[in-house]
């Protein structure tokens, strides 16, 4: 988010502002109504739910089986982790065609232009991005995206799609929404390269909150938020019934306290967030991964 978006919201009551974002054309201003959503009204639900749509393209054994021929995401995990979110943060503060969002693109485009992605797997990671923040609101937000902020969420992330060169991207939401479950009724699989890259991601998400010798007690939770198809591709046992419901409760229970609190006044950014594997801060150009000859060369720039 530039300097000046951000002192616009933050020089208005925040009430004021979501009435002026419900009142923007989405087809027109999506960039505007995707970062408000992201950096004010959602924050963290919106995290959390990219969080989860990055687990769900993992159950697919082609893409699980590329990040583990890397063998980043094992060794690596947190520093996988903080340059896909810096990279896509870079890109909705900025704006899609700003100078941090074309070069936070073009370094993600180099990335994946080392290697063979069908277009396919492509198109499923970007209708995660776009299908299950709001299925993730429609669940447990204090309030689901209204249909003008769905479409703009969709357009922006589209726009995003179109940049990393991914065809056949769906021109409607509800379509790209039956295309998302479609894709993984066909797709999702149980592959040892799946449970691999998921216990990894599951110890990353727990160190998030958790101290290590409390995981066992965190597992269950992440679990409980897992469909019986998806469990089953990563080789996850279900919880019962009943720590289902709970968890799912307890988070209905945050949702409903939310509604009674007053709305963010100051925007959540994700590139603002200390990180340990940037402790000095980060450069676009030096986030991701590197093929050898790349490395090579950017060490002779510095």
């Amino acid at each position: 988010m530039t300097n000046t978006t951000a002192s616009k919201l933050t020089s208005r009551s925040l009430a004021a502002a979501a009435k002026t974002i419900a009142a923007l054309d989405p087809g027109e201003s999506y960039e505007e109504i995707a970062r408000h959503l992201y950096a004010y009204e959602f924050s963290w639900d919106i995290e959390r739910a990219l969080e989860f749509a990055l687990f769900r393209t993992y159950a697919v054994p082609s893409i699980s089986g590329l990040l583990a021929k890397t063998g980043e995401f094992e060794t690596r995990p947190r520093k996988r982790y903080d340059d896909t979110e810096l990279i896509l943060a870079e890109t909705i503060e900025h704006g899609l065609e700003s100078p941090e969002g074309q070069r936070s693109i073009a370094r993600m485009n180099a990335m994946h232009g080392r290697f063979r992605i069908d277009n396919s797997d492509m198109l499923y990671v970007l209708s995660t991005f776009i299908c299950e923040p709001i299925r993730w609101l429609d669940r447990f937000g204090r309030r689901p995206m209204t249909d003008n902020e769905q479409c703009a969420w969709f357009l922006y992330y589209c726009g995003l799609g179109e940049r990393m060169g991914i065809k056949n991207i769906h021109l409607q939401l509800d379509a790209m929404m039956i295309w998302n479950k479609e894709y993984e009724a066909a797709n999702f699989q149980f592959s040892k390269t799946n449970q691999r890259i998921s216990e990894a991601t599951i110890k990353l998400l727990l160190g998030f909150y958790l101290p290590h010798w409390l995981y066992w007690a965190g597992k269950p939770a992440i679990r409980a938020l897992l469909d019986p198809p998806l469990l089953h591709s990563m080789g996850l046992r279900s919880v019962p019934v009943w720590f289902s419901r709970l968890t799912v409760g307890a988070l209905r229970t945050r949702a409903v306290v939310l509604r009674r609190l007053p709305l963010r006044r100051k925007p959540r950014l994700l590139t603002q967030i200390p990180r340990p594997t940037y402790p000095e801060g980060h450069r676009i150009e030096e986030l991701g991964t590197f093929a050898a000859t790349e490395k090579v060369s950017n060490a002779s720039l510095l």
